[in-house]
């Protein structure tokens, strides 16, 4: 189903975890694959209702990231990740808010310095990884959904502390940078494969209105 976009501002803070399992148990997945990692997420939620999307919950919590895609239509924003020291999406911890498309637009907001990104609330993917320990921080799972987010013409990026770099990359880039399959899955969902199959783009004007 087609969906707006949203401002920060037009989106709500929830500190309810029913609200992303609302969502996510909405959510119709991609593929087998997509289906199993969101359900793995929606146990997490049932499992611990109270405090899934909070960092305290050390063995493993909720997150949320956004693919930022330019105003062109033709590239996604990465950001070289300082503790990580990959090439990702943007994104992070959701500290206590069940909107996940709220909290992977604020962090997107943060980490870009892009003022007016708009985001689609309807989930573009989701992924369960480990993060390594680091420090006193034990391993520990980050239980992600990702959404679609937009910039506006004249969109100038400023990298954050937790940044090395910020970069603009078209789908065809992603084989010479560091980065992982899940960040090529999700440019293969916004941009299509080699034959341009399965693209969310239509020319340079989105399938889904704005």
């Amino acid at each position: 189903m087609a969906s707006s976009f949203l401002a920060l501002e037009q989106l709500r803070e929830e500190r309810d975890t029913a609200f992303a399992r609302e969502l996510l148990a909405g959510w119709t997945p991609p593929d087998a694959a997509q289906a199993a990692e969101r359900d793995r997420i929606v146990a997490w939620i049932d499992r611990y209702p109270r405090d899934a999307h909070r960092r305290e919950r050390l063995e493993g919590h909720l997150t949320a990231s956004a693919l930022v895609v330019d105003p062109s239509r033709g590239a996604g924003l990465l950001t070289h990740h300082k503790k990580l020291g990959r090439w990702l999406q943007l994104g992070g911890h959701c500290d206590g808010d069940a909107n996940l498309a709220r909290a992977a637009l604020r962090e997107a907001l943060e980490e870009s310095g892009i003022a007016g990104l708009v985001v689609d609330p309807v989930p573009l993917d989701v992924d369960v990884h480990a993060i390594p320990a680091r420090g006193t921080e034990p391993e520990h799972w980050h239980l992600d959904t990702r959404f679609l987010v937009l910039a506006a013409p004249g969109a100038r990026e400023t990298a954050g502390l937790e940044s090395l770099a910020l970069g603009w990359f078209r789908a065809d880039e992603l084989e010479r940078v560091p980065t992982d399959e899940s960040v090529r899955r999700l440019f293969r969902r916004v941009f299509g494969d080699a034959a341009g199959g399965g693209r969310l783009w239509a020319g340079t004007s989105l399938v889904r209105p704005v």
